[in-house]
């Protein structure tokens, strides 16, 4: 019951109506100040690209991790103006935190890169990974928010090669 109570305090404490899922959570704040939306899809000449980088950087792991990536989006924040700086006072935070335990994310791994704190979570269905969610603060923007999405077909292993590469790649997004 504690948990219960818990979980609906996080999810009431966002601003507005809470977003139920990712991509609810996407759309609710593609269009606010401060908020930036890219979204990646793999077509031939960018996976080519990545597999080649892959296979220097990270090793078969990373390379078939990205062959598996289906789409992949990448928002940011960073408050902007009056009204960006009061979503994170109404709870940002919290309601992309209450969303990925209502929906059921498991925990993948935590990385650190500088002063950007990521944590990650999957979809997975034992050891087949078929999203995963990172957030995490960009290192040189007080107050900012990260939320990456990678739709795809992976391992554990797989995903936790990715999460080694996605504070740098959401960094290159963002510039």
């Amino acid at each position: 019951m504690l948990a219960l109570a818990l979980l609906a305090g996080c999810r009431a404490s966002g601003p507005g109506t809470p977003a139920r899922t990712v991509p609810a959570f996407f759309a609710k704040y593609r269009d606010r100040s401060g908020f930036r939306t890219t979204e990646w899809s793999a077509d031939l000449l960018q996976r080519l690209t990545l597999v080649r980088l892959g296979s220097l950087l990270g090793g078969n792991d990373l390379t078939n991790a990205i062959t598996g990536i289906r789409a992949a989006r990448v928002m940011t924040f960073t408050p902007t103006s009056g009204s960006a700086q009061n979503l994170v006072r109404e709870g940002l935070n919290n309601e992309v935190t209450g969303l990925l335990q209502a929906e059921r994310y498991t925990s993948l791994a935590t990385s650190s890169v500088g002063a950007a704190n990521y944590q990650y979570v999957v979809k997975a269905s034992g050891d087949q990974v078929s999203e995963l969610v990172a957030t995490g603060s960009m290192p040189d923007a007080l107050g900012s928010f990260v939320l990456v999405q990678v739709q795809g077909n992976f391992t554990r292993a797989q995903a936790q090669a990715l999460s080694r590469v996605l504070p740098e790649a959401v960094q290159q997004t963002a510039k």
